[in-house]
């Protein structure tokens, strides 16, 4: 199978059972000896196609005599990956993308098509310039960011036409790599030298000296193997840092995996205390204890557990961190295909997250601190759950952290990281 046979079945995978495109893409990538340059087309395409899928979409409904919904869904994503190419990847010459996906099609439809998908192909090259958006309203920003109406209406509605274009913007940007120096084995001058020795490219990042922003080629660098960094991007290292962890506390993050905000709060600590980091299945308990032994951390308790059943025996707690499952809207843009999913299928979220956090805090001893974090800009799931949550318990208070209020909403134009949500609380000393 090529590149294109690949990024065909993993987009009829994605459309037919779903699942998170980063862990179709990563299992797939493995099982062919593709070289480098090859796992980067199939990446590129393969993202890039779900991306712009509605754009996509509305320019074979301009082009095309059969409608949409009449076409097999292997043509349509064939016709999808022509015109992704065609419009988007520079390094393909149109007549590549044409011929390749004409062969695409008599491999794995009926070979009869070919023609109609070359015609399709070839018009779209001939008629691009005049295939106009559509002017103005929720259409054109529907077509423009190639995202869902729904979504881009309530986004309009709950942050103001500037800020939601701004954002559905970058969402079609490529995503940054950041990653935290650790501060246990090494500092950031002498991670940076042996980085650029490996040939890993790092962008200037002023905002901490702890976090570069890195190549991919990194995560197979020595540094990597040697624990001297781990990625997390920085908006969830602030959503970490805004809990003020100190030397000797003892710590909960409830909804710890894949752990790297565990580990934000160990280097916080300095390796010293206890941080109790938990979550509900098994494997992902395995991937922060492989991850806090690579870094050299010691105070990271993983245990299993449901973060919306209380365990007495946990004991109580300085510090707490909520990181809850969300609708994930803050990182489409490494995730795509998150944007698609029905509002209606995330109507309940908002009530598990208030269950998590009504538990999360009753670990909390009189005094201490909670930071509830997602990365969503759903307000439902964001300033309606904490706040009413301080409505209903009096014997919490708001943390005056960030610039006078207890929540922030943090925007990629920012800091060029994740969009994402954090709110700080406290337990009052005496109730």
């Amino acid at each position: 199978m090529n590149e294109r046979g690949l990024v065909l079945k993993l987009l009829l995978r994605v459309q037919n059972d779903g699942g998170y495109s980063n862990i179709l893409l990563d299992s797939e990538l493995e099982r062919y000896d593709f070289n480098t340059s090859q796992k980067a087309f199939v990446t590129a395409l393969f993202y890039g196609v779900i991306e712009r899928r509605i754009t996509l979409d509305y320019y074979i409904s301009r082009l095309s005599k059969t409608k949409i919904n009449k076409l097999s869904p292997v043509i349509l994503n064939i016709l999808r990956i022509g015109i992704y190419q065609i419009e988007y990847l520079n390094s393909v010459p149109d007549p590549a993308a044409v011929n390749e996906c004409v062969l695409l099609t008599k491999k794995n439809e009926n070979p009869r098509l070919s023609g109609f998908v070359n015609a399709v192909l070839r018009s779209y090259i001939r008629e691009r310039e005049n295939l106009s958006l559509p002017p103005n309203g929720l259409e054109r920003l529907f077509v423009l960011y190639s995202c869902p109406k729904p979504l881009v209406k309530k986004l309009c509605d709950e942050y103001g036409d500037k800020a939601a274009q701004e954002f559905l913007k970058s969402s079609l940007e490529p995503a940054k790599l950041f990653v935290r120096v650790n501060t246990l084995k090494t500092d950031a001058k002498t991670l940076s030298d042996i980085l650029i020795s490996d040939g890993v490219r790092i962008e200037n990042f002023g905002f901490d000296e702890n976090v570069l922003c890195v190549s991919g080629k990194a995560l197979s660098s020595s540094a990597f193997a040697n624990g001297l960094f781990y990625v997390q991007d920085y908006s969830s290292q602030l959503a970490a840092r805004s809990l003020g962890a100190q030397s000797g506390e003892r710590i909960l993050d409830i909804c710890s995996a894949p752990g790297s905000k565990a580990f934000t709060l160990a280097l916080d600590m300095k390796n010293k205390g206890q941080i109790v980091a938990c979550d509900l299945y098994e494997h992902k308990i395995s991937l922060i204890k492989k991850g806090a032994e690579r870094l050299g951390i010691s105070i990271i308790n993983a245990r299993v557990s449901d973060a919306t059943v209380a365990d007495s025996a946990m004991g109580k707690f300085d510090r707490v961190l909520c990181d809850v499952p969300c609708s994930g809207f803050g990182i489409i843009k490494r995730k795509p295909e998150i944007k698609y999913k029905p509002l209606d299928e995330i109507i309940d979220l908002p009530r598990l997250q208030r269950m998590i956090l009504e538990n999360a805090a009753g670990y909390l001893k009189h005094g201490g601190v909670l930071v509830y974090s997602t990365c969503t800009l759903n307000r439902d799931e964001n300033d309606k759950v904490i706040d009413g949550f301080l409505r209903d318990n009096k014997d919490f208070e708001a943390v005056q952290e960030f610039d006078g209020d207890h929540k922030k909403t943090i925007m990629p134009k920012d800091f060029g990281s994740d969009a994402f949500f954090i709110s700080k609380i406290r337990r009052k000393d005496q109730w």
